[in-house]
């Protein structure tokens, strides 16, 4: 398929509609699909009694109905995780690329292989927050992490990734769709295309081609606005250009639909295949309720024209965890626009992205200090405030009061 969201439903994962059915309200929204996050090797089998692959896979079958469907299966378990963040921490160490491949990766490729799944459309996100990491955040750069040197120089997310693509991508009705951060991540000039040749970088490892990626996905479990429609990129305020913003700062996109396709042109360039398609997570990025501006900011200078138009509001582009004031965004639609291959919520609403104080574990999370609503920022957010909820607790546990804001700022509305 040449988009695997063309004519299908989308699995509806019963773990998470039990969820928000249980909310006021969550009725409302129960019936959206939403990817499944394996993100340690027990999620494979289950975790305390919850539904492991193949009791998703298997509940995929019966929702289909001999129909077309799409699951959507986040693979999230890299050694050495998540190098610049500490609330969404793995449980492989950085040099623990065998276990990787053999406890993780090749029990997810086998059971996926299982013909009884062979009519279901099987789109994978690889690795979330992992390869824009090496470009971005190690030595050389402002936001340089010793984690993240380490990663770089061990190759172990390249080679990890490799390693899932060929795997996986050997299953004829699996789509894999490398994660490839936001905007607001990699939308500078020294960002843009260092990422796409690292992800080719990627796709070649490990004894994969680029005809293993089936295309990428944008703003997972992120929060950027799909469509700023106050203001663009090309605007000027009395002579300044809207990229001199604070808020902007130079970046050469303002929302997540015109960096994607954007993106997708230069990662064609660079050598992916002509026919890659997008995803962009919507499920976090509405932005609606009262706080939704109506129109432009004030033309008095730049940063008071963006400022007042802007629908993402969150205090720094870089904050990231339970971020205050958001609301559910577009429904999950396939072929949405040029290139998109569709909206999707890979991050299930409700939620949560992290702890907002030290919650001991046996899920090898740690405590981000991004999650703590009285956190002053760092050189990720400058120095900004996190801007996150309180009273969060640890990353992928259920989160009413998140979920509650999501529905009450939901744009377009319930």
């Amino acid at each position: 398929m040449d988009n695997p969201y063309a004519g299908a439903k989308v699995y509806v994962n019963p773990e998470w509609a039990a969820k928000a059915n249980a909310e006021p309200g969550g009725s409302r929204i129960a019936n959206q699909p939403t990817g499944v996050w394996l993100d340690r090797i027990a999620a494979i089998e289950g975790v305390k009694g919850g539904m492991g692959l193949r009791d998703h896979l298997d509940a995929a079958v019966e929702q289909s109905g001999g129909q077309p469907l799409v699951v959507q299966v986040v693979v999230y378990n890299l050694p050495g995780r998540d190098c610049a963040a500490l609330a969404s921490n793995g449980e492989l160490k950085p040099d623990e690329l065998p276990r990787y491949k053999t406890e993780f990766i090749d029990p997810i490729a086998s059971i996926m292989a299982d013909t009884k799944y062979a009519n279901l459309r099987i789109v994978t996100t690889i690795e979330v927050d992992s390869l824009p990491n090496l470009v971005t955040n190690v030595s050389g750069r402002p936001t340089a992490m010793p984690k993240c040197d380490v990663m770089k120089q061990n190759g172990n997310y390249v080679k990890g990734i490799g390693y899932a693509l060929n795997k996986l991508g050997a299953v004829p009705n699996v789509y894999n769709y490398i994660d490839s951060a936001h905007h607001g991540w990699i939308g500078w000039d020294n960002n843009f295309n260092a990422s796409a040749l690292q992800f080719l970088e990627a796709a070649k490892a490990e004894g994969s081609t680029p005809a293993n990626v089936h295309g990428f996905i944008t703003n997972t479990a992120n929060y950027s606005a799909l469509k700023e429609n106050n203001f663009t990129i090309n605007d000027t305020v009395n002579g300044t250009t809207v990229r001199q913003s604070k808020w902007v700062d130079w970046n050469w996109y303002v929302d997540e639909l015109s960096f994607a396709q954007a993106f997708r042109q230069e990662l064609v360039k660079v050598g992916f295949p002509s026919g890659v398609g997008m995803l962009i997570d919507t499920s976090r990025n509405g932005w609606g309720g009262t706080a939704r501006p109506a129109g432009p900011g004030p033309k008095t200078n730049v940063d008071t024209y963006v400022e007042g138009g802007r629908y993402d509001r969150r205090i720094h582009i870089g904050n990231w965890c339970n971020q205050s004031g958001a609301g559910l965004g577009e429904r999950p639609t396939a072929a949405p626009a040029s290139g998109i291959d569709a909206y999707v919520w890979m991050k299930p609403p409700g939620e949560s992205d992290g702890s907002s104080k030290e919650i001991p574990n046996d899920e090898g999370k740690g405590f981000d200090r991004m999650c703590d609503p009285t956190y002053e920022g760092n050189a990720l957010n400058n120095y900004n405030k996190s801007g996150s909820l309180a009273d969060a607790p640890l990353s992928g546990h259920w989160f009413s009061a998140q979920f509650q804001q999501l529905m009450q700022n939901a744009y377009p509305p319930l």
